[in-house]
């Protein structure tokens, strides 16, 4: 794999930030963007388990998704407050995702600052917290709405491999799905993944790679593939930007309304057929973008 390292800035005018990362579709670090905030200080685990540790929360484990899982079904329900006595001791792979916890507590939209003045189009009714633990690990995907997204580190420290959407035949996505065939857990330890034997491809994918520490907000444009493992225990806050062109809205509605309804009923209706069609696809795509890659 080529992977870059991610452009970091204190402070970013809007023209650019217009011209240099977001028309180029090139994802950004702001150091200092989040330190105005009030929850920069404010936002921990004792805040928050006092605010909304009562609440229900769906929790996932570090397990890929096998042919026949539905999208986003969790796997365990337990109050927030218990999920984060469980993550803040140590070493919990357990990790939580699209966590509206601000329809539990609308007063804490009043502790950070829609960033407007570098991008419009915020889903306003929508930011949401993710969550996890020292050694949970969120697999290699793209946001199936197609969004922009602002994500900003308030505890612990993750890293991430962020590839742009162009690259996503070389890392073997799932027809009709967000993820990517490859397993990529641990791909900085000298653990053989991924394994470039199985997935061949992999090899010419060109990314970046970055660490996100407390205050941090990364600037991830719409369609980037990520995987995020979290080196300790933290949480941190996703505000979603919607495309402001028509090919990009009608990109995300697609995936959200055909293509994610149309993968799920065929895993209820034949399962082993689409799960052997898909294959036979990946399989197809990899000779091509190998063939494409040695002519070049």
């Amino acid at each position: 794999m080529n992977l870059k390292e991610v452009d970091r800035v204190e402070n970013i005018s809007g023209k650019d930030f217009q011209n240099n990362y977001y028309r180029t579709r090139t994802p950004l670090v702001l150091t200092h963007l989040a330190r105005e905030w009030p929850a920069y200080e404010k936002w921990n685990w004792e805040y928050f388990k006092q605010t909304v540790g009562d609440k229900v929360v769906g929790i996932y484990n570090n397990q890929k998704s096998n042919p026949s899982t539905p999208v986003n079904q969790a796997d365990d329900y337990i109050p927030f407050g218990q999920y984060i006595d469980m993550v803040s001791k140590g070493p919990a792979e357990w990790r939580i995702f699209l966590f509206n916890i601000f329809k539990h507590a609308p007063h804490l939209t009043k502790d950070f600052i829609w960033p407007e003045h570098l991008m419009k189009g915020f889903i306003k009714r929508y930011p949401v917290l993710f969550v996890g633990g020292a050694g949970s690990i969120t697999h290699m995907h793209f946001d199936m709405d197609m969004s922009h997204l602002m994500h900003t580190q308030f505890l612990g420290r993750k890293r991430l491999l962020l590839f742009p959407f162009e690259e996503q035949y070389k890392l073997y996505r799932k027809p009709f799905e967000v993820l990517s065939e490859v397993d990529f857990s641990h791909y900085h330890h000298n653990s053989g993944k991924p394994d470039y034997n199985k997935f061949p491809a992999v090899k010419m994918a060109s990314g970046y790679e970055l660490i996100l520490e407390h205050g941090d907000t990364l600037f991830m444009p719409a369609g980037y593939f990520h995987h995020v493992e979290y080196l300790e225990s933290g949480f941190a806050m996703s505000l979603r930007a919607v495309q402001r062109n028509v090919p990009g809205l009608l990109h995300g509605a697609w995936n959200v309304f055909g293509m994610r309804n149309i993968d799920t009923l065929l895993k209820k209706l034949a399962a082993d057929w689409w799960y052997e069609y898909k294959k036979d696809k990946l399989l197809q795509t990899e000779g091509k973008v190998i063939s494409r890659n040695a002519e070049l």
